[in-house]
Formats: C-alpha cells, structure tokens, sequence
C-alpha cells in the first residue's frame, strides 16, 4: 500500500549511512564553531546560543532513535513480512525528522555566523527566519518530487490564481515582510541601536529591541515595548544615535546675573562638566555666550555623550553639579525681575 505512494526505493538511498554521518558532522562543526569563534559574545547572546544548542542535541538524540529503529527494521524486514507495511513509514518520519535537524543545524549556523559581527547586542532573526524558510520549501520541494514522485510544474500552473489572490489579501503582510528584508539588507540600524523616528508630526525615540517579519520592536526611555510596521520603518526619516555614528551632542543652559563674571562662568561649568565620568574627553565641554537681554546673560554649555538612552540622567548631573559650581564659585544666576509702575490715582475734579 505504501509502495503507491511513497518511493521506497528512492527513500531508502537516502537513509544511507553517509547521509547521516554528514549530518552529524555538520552538528558537531555547529557546536565547534561556538566554542572557537563566538567566546566574547555577551552573557545574553550565550544563553540564547547554549539554548538553540540544547534544543538541536534533544532533536539529535531522537533522529539517532529513529535511525537506529529504521536500520534495524530494515536489516530484518525480509524475516517478518508485517514489518514490510510499518518500515516505508518508518523511513519517512526518520527522513522528516533528519530534515529537521539539518535546517535547525544550518539555521544555527547562520545564527552564529551573524554574531560574529555584533558580539555584545544581537542580530535581526528576520535573516535567519527568511533563510530557514527558504531551506525549509527547498526541502519540502525536493522530498514532494523525488520520495512522492510528483510533478510540482502542473500543480504551480494551477495554483497561479489562488497565488494572485492570496497575494492581494497578503498585500500588508508581504509588504512589511519586504521591507524588513530591505532594511536587514541596507543596514541603517541594527540591534542596540537608538533611533528618533519622524514620519510627519509624529516622533517615536527608542532602542531597536528586534526584526520580525512584520515589525521593528522599540525600546521606550521607560522600557515601554513600541512595535512599529516594518513599512512605516522604510517611509519615515531615521536618525541613528548608536555609539558607531560617533558622540551625540547634548546642551544645557544656564542663566546669569548681568553683574556675573562671564569668563569665570564659562571656565568654571567647563571644569566641572568635563569631569563627569560619562561625558566624552574628546571634543572637550565648550561653554559659550548663547543670547543676552536686559535680565540675564545666557551662557550655553556644549558636550558629548556616546549613550543616548542615559542622556536624561547625565542632563540632571550637568544641570545640579553646574549649579552648585557656580555657587561655590560666586557666581550669580539671574533672578525674574518684574517692574510695577503705580499711578497716581485722580479724584472727580481731576486733583
């Protein structure tokens, strides 16, 4: 009965022994190429890795099971004639279940291939997950024409009208697909990364948490999730503020009596920002005259940081540790001055 629908000539060439000594030594390269080439990932990225590795070894234990039963049903299946009907499919679960292993494998491979270039934050599983796929139909196709024998040029012929619609009624979902794939490729950020996002009126700020098939997940200043449509991703301008594009500026001012010593100031909040162990040494604060009026003199002080999800916090210690050097150094900071001018109130006859 399985003969109708299986090529068991042809399943059985497959599960030779040299297919799977070649799939064990592409799981054994796997786990060599973590433990020599991937020693100075992050904690994080170790767990993730050691965990695909635990997952694949239980899949690796159960195939062996498989192929072992397999073997040893077919060495004696020309003894007992009921295993003739259980052993077709007993190939086939073995060979589905090799095929698992060896996507799961390669999937891992690749994985760890892409973290080699971000040790300490990650990589888009959108790659990964578009390469599993596209290994996964490869896989499906080959086994549908060489172990079912059948033809998958009639079936596609046919198929091309339900693909139009199904098309037309993925048209969002494909679209977001296409642009994930197309800033995966581009690379205009990555995991880690902090973005401003700006498509009209609308701002989003936050750190590029992950890649999927549909959307980009942001990380908000208040570890809030923001999941933004791939497609949005690719419309809107992007403004990167990772460490790699270089030290982001950031600014406070502060506001001075007309009577304050301008260059005191402007030495004193240069000292003391630029001992702030989170502000960058290079280019140095830089404190200068930013506007002046009839109340006060602005004096703007300019530095640079390489975190910007910690600017908020580094703001704060400009700001206090600025104040109280001023302070100390004498220096007065201009008060609100409000000028009420009374007069004179007139009796009936103008007196």
């Amino acid at each position: 009965m399985a003969d109708k629908f299986i090529q068991t000539r042809a399943l059985y060439e497959i599960l030779e022994i040299e297919p799977f000594l070649i799939l064990a030594a592409l799981v054994l390269l796997t786990w060599v190429f973590y433990k020599v080439f991937l020693r100075e990932v992050s904690e994080e990225r170790h767990r993730n890795i050691r965990s695909h590795l635990r997952n694949l070894f239980r899949h690796v234990v159960i195939l062996v099971v498989l192929f072992g039963l397999f073997r040893g049903l077919h060495q004696i299946h020309d003894e007992w004639a009921g295993i003739v009907r259980i052993l077709p499919y007993s190939g086939l679960v073995t060979f589905f279940w090799g095929s698992l292993v060896f996507v799961k494998t390669c999937r891992l491979l690749v994985l760890q291939y892409l973290f080699m270039g971000s040790m300490q934050t990650g990589v888009p599983l959108l790659i990964v997950n578009i390469f599993s796929l596209a290994l996964s139909v490869i896989i499906l196709f080959w086994s549908i024409s060489r172990i079912f024998g059948l033809q998958l040029g009639p079936l596609l012929a046919t198929s091309a009208a339900f693909s139009i619609i199904l098309g037309l009624a993925l048209q969002d979902t494909l679209g977001n697909l296409f642009a994930g794939i197309s800033l995966a490729i581009d690379k205009s950020f990555e995991i880690g990364d902090w973005l401003e996002i700006v498509s009209g009126i609308q701002k989003t700020v936050g750190q590029v948490k992950e890649i999927t098939w549909r959307s980009t997940v942001l990380s908000g200043f208040s570890d809030e999730l923001i999941t933004l449509p791939n497609r949005f991703m690719a419309q809107a301008q992007i403004s990167n503020f990772s460490p790699d594009h270089g030290p982001i500026v950031r600014t406070q001012v502060f506001r001075l009596s007309l009577v304050s010593d301008v260059t005191l100031a402007q030495g004193v909040l240069e000292r003391v920002v630029s001992e702030i162990p989170e502000i960058c040494r290079t280019p140095t604060p830089f404190a200068y005259i930013n506007e002046t009026t009839e109340n006060w003199i602005s004096l703007k002080i300019l530095y640079f940081i390489n975190s910007y999800g910690a600017q908020f916090i580094i703001g704060d210690q400009v700001l206090r540790k600025g104040l109280e050097a001023l302070s100390e150094a004498g220096v007065r900071l201009a008060t609100t001055r409000l000028e009420v001018k009374m007069s004179p109130v007139m009796d009936h006859e103008g007196h």
